[in-house]
């Protein structure tokens, strides 16, 4: 299998991983269906990679936290391009704050977001990749695997959205349907910056050294590689390999490293 002329959805497609797996699927001659609720940057994606790549890409405004504005991505792609092969869901907010100072409503925000707008675009978007025995992603995080301290509302939106996978990869052992979660470590994105704080507003700064990091390119090569060869599970670095398997092993051990590790970040929550 190879993405020329394959149908992908991605959303979350504006900025970091996302934008990032729209460059490199249109690199691989795929057409896109990108949805994001920052419409106009959307639109001016698209424009580019129909210009730089001979692609067809189509943009639509898309909150994956209401199950309508899913439902119309999903119709879309089917009006435009009579199918899907594809479906990257990629969707997704942080936080940042210790639970104890939280405002319920951020978990009830990200659960929305991370593991309702996987659920909502991955149901309307089923028929579809079961006729064409395509794909559907997941894009998750070590917070997936592992509990993070002053994410306690994304590892547990993780959490869910790979057991969702886990079970759906399951049901359709015998159907074709190819069910991968791909998990990076830390990436140099804008979705710190975006994290919610305890309050509910965006914190505007990253809490990590994000040079670092991965980068969104990266990820996305390594996500498009994935699909192709239809790996079940992508888990992105040495660090994050390591964290899942002692996790398993020495659970206790990687509770004392995940705090070391979260008290170096800046303006620490624990210290």
């Amino acid at each position: 299998m190879d993405l020329k002329n394959k149908t992908i959805i991605i959303t979350g497609a504006s900025s970091g991983i996302g934008r990032a797996c729209a460059e490199e699927f249109a690199r691989r001659g795929a057409n896109l269906v990108l949805g994001a609720r920052q419409y106009v940057s959307l639109c001016e994606l698209t424009d580019e990679l129909e210009k730089e790549y001979n692609i067809k890409a189509v943009a639509v405004q898309c909150d994956v936290s209401n199950e309508e504005d899913c439902k119309h991505l999903i119709k879309q792609a089917v009006l435009t391009f009579r199918g899907i092969d594809i479906l990257v869901n990629n969707a997704g907010i942080s936080m940042r704050a210790l639970f104890k100072d939280l405002d319920l409503v951020v978990i009830r925000n990200l659960m929305d977001v991370n593991f309702w707008g996987t659920v909502y675009c991955t149901k309307h978007a089923l028929p579809e990749l079961l006729k064409s025995k395509g794909s559907v992603v997941g894009i998750s995080s070590i917070a997936g695997y592992r509990g993070l301290p002053g994410r306690t509302g994304y590892s547990a939106s993780k959490f869910a959205m790979n057991g969702f996978m886990e079970a759906l990869r399951v049901e359709n052992l015998k159907t074709g349907l190819h069910v991968m979660v791909a998990a990076p470590g830390f990436t140099a994105s804008n979705i710190r910056n975006t994290a919610l704080a305890k309050d509910g507003s965006q914190q505007g700064e990253s809490s990590m050294d994000e040079g670092k990091m991965m980068t969104a390119e990266e990820v996305a090569a390594i996500i498009a590689d994935g699909i192709i060869k239809r790996k079940r599970t992508l888990i992105m670095t040495g660090q994050g390999k390591l964290a899942v398997l002692m996790n398993k092993l020495l659970p206790a051990w990687v509770d004392k490293k995940v705090y070391q590790l979260f008290t170096k970040e800046k303006d620490p929550l624990i210290k």
